[in-house]
């Protein structure tokens, strides 16, 4: 016999478990294969398999561990009849425990004997009762109900505990539980008929989903729950969503500061590499012993909910700098990553390409209904539009007009629809399909790119645009992977130097606005400008390639130089005063985008000689050296004293990335008039960017109201 078990999962998928000689067991993910899934997904029953899972991904298994190394070709009628160790034969733990994702087909006449296959909690949700919590979104209290075939029943709540509520808080995206008020709902509760279908839930608290407690099912539609009442849940919601759900002025805003641990590379709210602060810089995580529990620790310390996905792999990109934690082992009920037992990380336990990432469950906030995309050869792409205020106090959709549309606005576009990363904004559409077109009803957007919708974006009360037609409607295409720019700061610092250069070698620089504006009044080609060199080791850590966004057949020859430009600036360098007054910069167009070097095993796919494609390819970095042209700042004016050096990179956002928070590198800087020091080079700051975020959005309330 073979069942699917585990959480959390749809009846079609889970940990795999095979019945023999009277006991259930598991099968060992090692050399697991397609083909492997294909044999064990007809025997469930299902017509193919769509996908498998490795690392216990629905949770481990106990017991047997029954078949290891298991090669099939895919024509099997039975697993048995596969190569393999052997019946019992293994050295796996079930930390390795195999799943299958079988294709959502019955094969005809296959009569399902899985056990447990007509009582499955898959869904939970909150049923609001009249008169109890506001009606607003995220709803976070109610009347539990459970999915079960095609209709919503209640819990019994006789032994109900907060471990249980927990559990379920943690389903529905909020960190925290909180007391209920039971004499309200059982008033409220009493004159309504009820169906009961789990009547005992007794949950640790550290369960991802309330299928992992254990549970007792009642008869279909049952009526009864002597002495008790239908389960009644409230949920505290995350910073993020405290704010977002109209919280008073005046209220106290509790926002983490100092986080120590953060998401970065994900699409969505609530995705990502996790990355820890220790001794003032960020490092990642190694994968493993990466578990749903550890990930969980991550979600709720964040402000979500339990963990949906616990990911290897490197699956949300690979992060740069320390490796900082290695086999974390959290419970599920410490308060923050750092207080799981942990190992610390040497260079030959584990890379980069075995980041941890997490996927959080995150609060319903319906906003995914409010926007949709029209026009468009495919889902990803098309023309943007929202719902707005229309006449007779109804909602409308309508247009945006496409004046201020720029790759912040996508991201928010693309993560408000669900559909990944900003690949790219379009101000014009008239190429687009028109058969639907509406009106425009918003102009001036405006955000910063951590917004969860458009509607939390700055833009025009009454609509302002100086070209309405549909034509000219914003659009976006969206994007599975995007690329992500990094500057190695340890590079800059560690070869930065003054050099005197005579003018006479200058006229290409000052060919191309490298030199500061007293160079035009300079006596050429006599004399000198002081210039401030280093080198740029820019990585793309993202999940696609970085390609500039004007086609080849735009690109600018300079003959001074010999090369295409492909984007106007590439990166921008300026040095500044302590309080952030400018006092010199420097600008460095593209000379040509191509990989310098890449880690090992990745090939490079991107050189400028001879009209070459340009880009950069994941896992690859682009090295400008300290001795190329416009590879400076020009500080000939400039007096001796402490500063600033800030390096940003693509600082148009002519190009889409998944994270633009890290495209700024700083450095303090001391100039004594003959030599210069760098130091503290970092990208970012250890400053929590979703603070950061906060008060540049929420400025008064948060400056008075911190706790």
């Amino acid at each position: 016999k073979f069942r699917l078990v585990g959480y959390p999962r749809k009846h079609n998928e889970g940990r795999i478990e095979v019945f023999y000689q009277g006991e259930w067991g598991t099968i060992c993910d090692d050399d697991f294969s397609l083909a492997n899934a294909q044999v064990l997904c007809r025997q469930l029953g299902f017509v193919s398999a769509t996908g498998w899972a490795h690392s216990a991904k629905y949770g481990k298994g106990q017991g047997k561990i029954w078949l290891d190394n298991v090669l099939c070709n895919g024509g099997e009628k039975s697993i048995d009849a596969c190569k393999s160790r052997g019946w019992g034969s293994s050295d796996c733990t079930h930390d390795e425990d195999a799943g299958v994702v079988c294709k959502d087909e019955r094969i005809p006449g296959f009569v399902d004997s899985n056990p447990g296959s007509q009582n499955k909690v898959e869904e939970v949700r909150l049923r609001v009762v009249v008169g109890g919590a506001k009606r607003r979104m995220p709803v976070t209290e109610g009347v539990l109900e459970v999915k079960h075939k095609d209709s919503w029943t209640q819990v019994c709540d006789l032994g109900w505990t907060p471990k249980n509520t927990r559990v379920v808080c943690g389903m529905l995206g909020f960190p925290h539980e909180r007391k209920v008020n039971k004499k309200f709902y059982k008033l409220s509760l009493e004159r309504q008929k009820h169906h009961f279908l789990v009547h005992s839930v007794a949950c640790t608290g550290t369960e991802v989903h309330l299928a992992a407690c254990p549970l007792e099912f009642s008869r279909p539609n049952a009526t009864a729950c002597p002495g008790g009442m239908p389960a009644v849940v409230s949920c505290m919601p995350g910073p993020l969503f405290t704010l977002h759900s109209n919280a008073k002025k005046n209220a106290v805003l509790c926002v983490p500061l100092q986080a120590n641990v953060r998401l970065k590379g994900g699409a969505r709210v609530g995705e990502g590499r996790v990355e820890v602060l220790k001794n003032s810089q960020w490092g990642t995580v190694c994968d493993d012993r990466w578990s749903l529990q550890s990930a969980s620790v991550v979600c709720r310390e964040l402000g979500f909910g339990s963990a949906k996905e616990a990911l290897t792999g490197a699956r949300m990109g690979q992060g740069m700098g320390p490796i900082h934690m290695n086999e974390v082992r959290c419970t599920g009920l410490e308060r923050s990553l750092w207080a799981c037992p942990f190992k610390n990380v040497t260079k030959e336990d584990c890379s980069h390409t075995e980041d941890a990432a997490v996927r959080c469950h995150v609060p319903y906030m319906g906003l995914e209904d409010s926007i949709r995309l029209t026009g468009g050869r495919t889902r990803y792409e098309g023309r943007v539009e929202v719902l707005g205020p229309g006449p007779n106090r109804t909602h409308s959709w309508g247009l945006i007009c496409g004046e201020s549309w720029g790759s912040k606005e996508v991201t928010v576009a693309c993560r408000q629809l669900g559909l990944g990363y900003a690949n790219q904004g379009l101000k014009e559409t008239w190429y687009w399909d028109s058969s639907n077109v509406t009106e425009m009803v918003m102009s001036g957007v405006k955000c910063t790119g951590a917004e969860m919708s458009l509607s939390q974006c700055q833009h025009h009360k009454v609509l302002n645009c100086q070209k309405t037609a549909a034509k000219f409607a914003a659009g976006v295409i969206c994007s599975e992977s995007a690329s992500d720019l990094v500057l190695n700061a340890p590079v800059v610092q560690e070869t930065v130097y003054i050099e005197d250069r005579p003018l006479h070698m200058l006229y290409c620089a000052a060919e191309e606005n490298c030199l500061s504006k007293t160079a035009a009044s300079a006596n050429w080609p006599y004399g000198h400008r002081r210039l401030l060199r280093f080198s740029s080791q820019i990585h793309n850590i993202g999940r696609s390639d970085f390609r500039p966004k004007a086609g080849r057949h735009s690109w600018v020859w300079h003959a001074c130089h010999g090369h295409y430009h492909s984007m106007d600036i590439f990166t921008h360098y300026d040095l500044l005063t302590s309080n952030g007054t400018k006092v010199a910069e420097g600008h460095k167009a593209s000379f040509c985008l191509e990989d310098s070097e890449c880690y090992e095993g990745i090939s490079k796919r991107y050189e400028c000689a001879n009209f070459g494609e340009q880009g950069v390819t994941v896992g690859c970095w682009d090295l400008y050296r300290h001795d190329i042209d416009c590879q400076w700042i020009d500080i000939t004016d400039v007096k001796p004293g402490n500063y600033i050096l800030q390096i940003v990179i693509n600082p148009n956002f002519e190009v889409a990335e998944s994270d633009f928070t890290n495209n700024a590198m700083k450095c303090n800087c001391k100039y004594d008039g003959h030599r210069i020091w760098l130091h503290n080079c970092h990208n970012g700051d250890a400053f929590s960017e979703e603070a950061e975020r906060l008060f540049e959005k929420y400025p008064g309330q948060l400056n008075n109201h911190i706790s």
